[in-house]
C-alpha cells in the first residue's frame, strides 16, 4: 500500500504535524494551529545542520526514538529478548487518518516487534495517545518501558511540576530546563500525594493568561515516569509513560501489551488555558457527574464521629443538616465487623452487630426523611491483618512469595488481581449496595503499595485494571451509583481515575489556608465539580490553626462544596449563615461547574485572586484570598482577567457566610456595587480593603 508522506491533525486551534519521509511517524509541530503551512516546507524548515563529533548527516528521530535511528537518548521503548533484541529500527508498514486522529503502525521483522500509535483528538484539543506493542517472535519479550515522548520548540524554557505529602497536596514547582533529564517518578502503586497530575513546560515568564505552555499526564493510577529532557544538540522534549517493575510485562508469542493512555494539551493562553482545555474536555462527556445533576452538598461525618457510631448523635447530625440545606449525608469509617478503630476489622464488609445490631435501616430512613441521600465509606483494597478475611486467607495480599510486607495504618493491600479475592469484595460490597438505599460510595485507599506482588510477579499494572473495572461493575449492577476516589485524601488524583470515579477527596486536610493551595493546584487539571472542598471545623483537625468560617466558606465554595464539621456544636448563628452559604452554593453551583477558572497574577506572595467566568462572560465569582500580611498599609487593587473588555457590570461584595476581619478605620466604597467595565475592571480594578490575614472576601460580578 502507498504511505502517505506526510499528515496534519487537528482540533480547537491545537494542531500536530507528521512526516513519514524517513519510514517513520516525525513530529514537525505540536502547538497552535498553523492554519495552511504547507507540510514539505515545513519539513524542510525543520532538517537541522549535522554538527561535528556527531553523525554525518540529519536524521529524524521519530516517534520510537531508536538508537538505529541515530537517537542517543531514552528509546520510546525498551525491552529485550534475554538479552537480544534490545535496539529496534521500526518501519512504518500503514497510517490510519481522519481529520482529528492519526494511527501508525511500524514494524521490525528483524526484532520480532509491531508497535502502533494513536493521535487522537477527543474534545477540546486534549490530545490522547495510545501506544502498544505486540510480540511477533517466537520467544517471550520482556517489555521494561513503553511512553510517550513529544518534541517541544525551542521556546519552552521552563518547566512546572507539583509535588506533595499527606494534607499538603500538588505544590508547584517551577524551575529553568537545563541540560540533562528531570525526572519525577512514583513508585507507590498509586498515583500518590506527591503526583504531578500534569507536568508543564513553558515559554520564558508565562502565567496564567499568557505565555505558551505544553502539558502531559499519564492516565492511569498506578506507577509513573514525567520527564523533561534537553539533549546536548540543545533539543526538548516532554514525555509521559507507566513506570513498570523489572518483569511486570513479558510477552508471549502473539501477546500484545496496550500502554496506559496519555495525555497532551498545548495553550497559548497561560496556564489558564490548560485548565480550560482540560475541563471542557472532561466536562464533554456524557457521563460527567455535572452533566447528569448538580453537585449536592455533601456532609461526611468522619470529622464530626470518627469511629464513635451511634444513632441518637448521628441523628441529630442528619437534623442540623437539614436545617442547613445538606443534600448528601455520608457514614465514613467504622460501621462493619469489628472496625471500632484503624488497627482491626478492615475487610469484612458486613453490617457491625455490636454498632448496628438493627443494621442501617433507621439511619438511612433518618437521612432520607431528613431530604438527604445516603452515601457509605469503603476500602475495599485494603484488610487488617486483624480481620475474619485476612483470617481465613491470609494469601489474600500482594506480597512476593511467604514475606508479608511492613504494616501501614496496621493493613495490607489486597490483591485484586486474584479472583477469588476480587470477587470477595465485589460481592461484598455489592450485598451491602443491594440491601440498602445508598447513592454514593466514598472509596478509600490508606496505604502504598510494597513490594506489589502477585504470584510472585509484579502486579500494579493488573492491580489498577481490577480496580477500574471494580467500579465499572459496581455502577453497572447499581445506576446512577457514585464514587468518590479518596486516598488518605488526594493521593490518587490522577487522568485515569477521573474517567471511572465522580468526585475526588482532594485532601485531607480542611485547613482553609492549606487549601487555598492544594485546590488552586489540583485545579489545574481536574474542574472543581470533582472535588471535594468541605468546611471543616473552626480549629483544624491536621494543622490546628483556626479560622473564621467566612474563610472557611468561601474557600470550599470553589469546588464540590460540602461539610466535614460536627455541625451540632455550631451556634444558633453558625447555623444561620451556614444555611445562606448552602443557598448561595445552590444558587451559584451551575457557574461554579460550567465556567472558565481565573487565576490573577499577583505581584507578591500576600494573596490570591481566582475565579469562575461564565462562558458567555455575563457573570463571574471572583475571591480575593488574603494568605499573609500585605506588604503596604493599603493593599493593591483587587483586578480581574476573563472579562469581556466592552460589556459593562456590576461588581459588589457577597457575604455568604459573614464578613472577614478587617483592620481600617474607614471602608472601601465599592462594596454595595459599582459600575465598571470589563477593561476597567482588569487594568483599574477595585480597592482593596485592610483584611486580616488569612481571610477572603467574595466579589460577583454581573453584566449589565
Amino acid at each position: 500500500m502507498t504511505l502517505p508522506k506526510t499528515a496534519s491533525i487537528a482540533q480547537a486551534g491545537t494542531q500536530v504535524i507528521f512526516d513519514f519521509s524517513s519510514s517513520t511517524p516525525q513530529i514537525l509541530h505540536w502547538g497552535s494551529d498553523l492554519g495552511n503551512q504547507a507540510v514539505d516546507q515545513l519539513r524542510a524548515a525543520s532538517v537541522q545542520p549535522a554538527a561535528h563529533a556527531e553523525l554525518d548527516e540529519h536524521h529524524f528521530e521519530g516517534i520510537w526514538r531508536e538508537n538505529a535511528r541515530g537517537f542517543i537518548s531514552r528509546p520510546a521503548l525498551l525491552g529485550h529478548r534475554s538479552g537480544k533484541d534490545f535496539s529496534q529500527l521500526f518501519e512504518l508498514v500503514d497510517v490510519a487518518l481522519t481529520k482529528t486522529s492519526m494511527v501508525a503502525t511500524s514494524r521490525d521483522e528483524r526484532a520480532g516487534l509491531e508497535v502502533k500509535a494513536s493521535f487522537v483528538f477527543v474534545g477540546s484539543g486534549v490530545l490522547e495517545i495510545n501506544q502498544e506493542v505486540r510480540n511477533l517472535g517466537r520467544e517471550s519479550y520482556s517489555l521494561e518501558a513503553l511512553e510517550v515522548f513529544l518534541p517541544l520548540p525551542d521556546a519552552a524554557s521552563e518547566s512546572m511540576d507539583f509535588a506533595g505529602r499527606w494534607v499538603k497536596e500538588r505544590q508547584p514547582h517551577r524551575r529553568q530546563i537545563q541540560p540533562g533529564t528531570w525526572v519525577r517518578e512514583e513508585r507507590e502503586g498509586r498515583s500518590s500525594h506527591d503526583y504531578t497530575i500534569l507536568q508543564l513546560a513553558m515559554t520564558k515568564g508565562a502565567n496564567y493568561q499568557l505565555g505558551e505552555v505544553w502539558s502531559m499526564g499519564v492516565g492511569f493510577s498506578g506507577n509513573s515516569r514525567h520527564s523533561v529532557e534537553r539533549h546536548q544538540s540543545g533539543r526538548t522534549y516532554i514525555s509521559a509513560g507507566e513506570l513498570l517493575l523489572p518483569g511486570e510485562v513479558i510477552l508471549e508469542a502473539g501477546e500484545t501489551h496496550s500502554a496506559p493512555s496519555v495525555y497532551a494539551i498545548h495553550s497559548a493562553e497561560g496556564i489558564d488555558g490548560i485548565s480550560d482545555r482540560s475541563y471542557s474536555w472532561l466536562r464533554g462527556r456524557k457521563e460527567h457527574p455535572s452533566n447528569i445533576r448538580p453537585r449536592p452538598l455533601t456532609l461526611n461525618v468522619w470529622e464530626a464521629v470518627y469511629f464513635d457510631h451511634n444513632l441518637e448523635k448521628l441523628s441529630e447530625l442528619a437534623d442540623v443538616a437539614q436545617e442547613i440545606g445538606v443534600e448528601r449525608f455520608v457514614l465514613d469509617d467504622g460501621w462493619f465487623g469489628s472496625r471500632r478503630d484503624d488497627t482491626k476489622g478492615l475487610g469484612d464488609w458486613q453490617i457491625s452487630d455490636e454498632v448496628w445490631p438493627e443494621g442501617l435501616g433507621a439511619l438511612i430512613e433518618k437521612v432520607k426523611a431528613s431530604g438527604m441521600e445516603f452515601g457509605l465509606w469503603f476500602e475495599g483494597e485494603m484488610l487488617n491483618p486483624d480481620s475474619d478475611v485476612y483470617r481465613a486467607h491470609p494469601d489474600w495480599i500482594l506480597k512476593v512469595g511467604d514475606r508479608v510486607p511492613p504494616e501501614g495504618r496496621r493493613q495490607h493491600v489486597v490483591d485484586l488481581t486474584n479472583p477469588g479475592a476480587y470477587s470477595y469484595i465485589l460481592e461484598a460490597v455489592d450485598k451491602v449496595l443491594s440491601d440498602y438505599d445508598i447513592a454514593y460510595i466514598k472509596w478509600d485507599h490508606n496505604k502504598f503499595l510494597l513490594e506489589p506482588a502477585s504470584n510472585d510477579r509484579p502486579a500494579v499494572h493488573k492491580q489498577t485494571l481490577a480496580i477500574y473495572e471494580l467500579f465499572a461493575e459496581l455502577k453497572r449492577r447499581h445506576p446512577g451509583l457514585e464514587i468518590e476516589s479518596c486516598s488518605s485524601g488526594g493521593g490518587r488524583i490522577d487522568l485515569g481515575m477521573a474517567q471511572v470515579a465522580d468526585r475526588f477527596w482532594t485532601s485531607d486536610c480542611n485547613d482553609a489556608l492549606e487549601r487555598q493551595f492544594i485546590q488552586r493546584y489540583t485545579q489545574i487539571a481536574i474542574p472543581p465539580e470533582m472535588l471535594g472542598s468541605h468546611i471543616g471545623p473552626t480549629q483544624s483537625h491536621t494543622t490546628g490553626r483556626v479560622h473564621s468560617l467566612s474563610f472557611r466558606a468561601i474557600t470550599a465554595l470553589f469546588g464540590h462544596a460540602g461539610l466535614e464539621w460536627d455541625v451540632t456544636k455550631t451556634t444558633s448563628e453558625e447555623r444561620k449563615l451556614l444555611a445562606t452559604w448552602s443557598q448561595y452554593y445552590k444558587a451559584n453551583r451551575e457557574l461554579l461547574h460550567t465556567g472558565k477558572m481565573i487565576r490573577v497574577e499577583q505581584t507578591d506572595d500576600a494573596s490570591f485572586v481566582h475565579g469562575v467566568v461564565s462562558q458567555d462572560r455575563s457573570r463571574a465569582l471572583f475571591a480575593w484570598v488574603t494568605l499573609a500580611g500585605q506588604a503596604g498599609s493599603r493593599p493593591n487593587a483587587i483586578c480581574f482577567e476573563g472579562l469581556d473588555p466592552k460589556k459593562n457590570y456590576l461588581a459588589k461584595a457577597a457575604f455568604p457566610a459573614g464578613e472577614p476581619a478587617f483592620t481600617q478605620r474607614t471602608n472601601v466604597a465599592w462594596f454595595a456595587g459599582v459600575k465598571m467595565t470589563g477593561e476597567a475592571l482588569r487594568t483599574v480594578g477595585l480597592r482593596s480593603p485592610i483584611m486580616n490575614p488569612e481571610n477572603a472576601l467574595l466579589i460577583e460580578i454581573e453584566e449589565i
